[in-house]
């Protein structure tokens, strides 16, 4: 019987030639996941090419509103950056291994810093709608994750350590560029369930009594995958609703998006200045 981790590195190694022999001789080094909340950094990208997800061999596609379907190469703050436009979630029906897909294969590419945005719900009585929450730790309550399975010794260990999955540096970072711009940034835990849905008023309770700060549908997968393959990792979350359970008030989808527009020129400039600086 074949190995399946065979089959998956193959899906990978040919992603990441397919997308070499399109970005030619130019060697991003910066990853970025342009989540909720970070649309208008791609406006900031000096663009070199942009390849769509359904031209790449083995590459999930977005289907959620709002994430388009697109890698960008460009130049910001003179870096070279390679940024998703749209990403996956387990929601999607996609399972981790095809979440995590595009992270494995910027590593491949040689990238080694992956800066990832979101939207969650705050379950922190100090937040409020429009912060932002500098992620510091997470809780996975997804039930999958993207290293079961055999391992892939060539992207790293069994058993890799997550007790500092988010890179100090990269978070100071933040932390001093938030505080140069009088940007109010939280610092925080969060939690990944699977969704759609949101959450109940019970389990706002629950995952609050758990720990958690914030929470959202995406991010831990990736971060595992990252970490696995040893790249350093930040990641902010623009707080869409408050979600406190004995003020619960309901909330849409158009609530969330504008609360992501609003904080978008803060997050945008705070991640800008990482990427400058790291």
């Amino acid at each position: 019987m074949a190995d399946p981790s065979d089959s998956e590195l193959a899906r990978v190694l040919e992603a990441s030639a397919y997308l070499r022999s399109q970005l030619g001789d130019v060697d991003p080094e910066i990853g970025i996941i342009l989540g909720t909340g970070l649309g208008d950094l791609a406006k900031n990208i000096d663009v070199s090419k942009t390849v769509e997800y359904g031209d790449v061999p083995h590459f999930p596609l977005s289907t959620v509103e709002s994430h388009h379907g697109r890698l960008i190469l460009g130049n910001l703050e003179d870096r070279m950056v390679l940024a998703m436009q749209g990403r996956f979630h387990l929601y999607e029906g996609y399972s981790a291994k095809e979440v995590t897909m595009p992270v494995r294969v910027m590593r491949e590419l040689g990238l080694e810093t992956l800066l990832i945005s979101n939207a969650a719900g705050g379950m922190n009585p100090l937040y409020r709608r429009g912060d932002l929450m500098l992620i510091t730790d997470h809780i996975n309550l997804q039930g999958a994750n993207p290293l079961i399975g055999a391992n892939i010794d060539r992207w790293g260990p069994r058993f890799p350590d997550m007790s500092a999955p988010y890179n100090g540096e990269l978070r100071a970072l933040a932390r001093k560029s938030a505080l140069d711009r009088a940007i109010k940034l939280q610092e925080g835990v969060y939690v990944s369930v699977t969704g759609p849905c949101l959450e109940t008023r019970a389990e706002y309770r629950f995952l609050r009594g758990i720990g958690a700060d914030a929470v959202g549908m995406s991010t831990v997968p990736e971060v595992i995958a990252a970490v696995h393959m040893g790249m350093r990792v930040a990641a902010i979350s623009v707080i869409t609703d408050e979600c406190f359970p004995d003020a619960l008030e309901p909330v849409n989808i158009e609530d969330i998006f504008a609360a992501a527009a609003s904080a978008e020129p803060s997050l945008t400039a705070i991640m800008k200045d990482v990427v400058r600086n790291c």
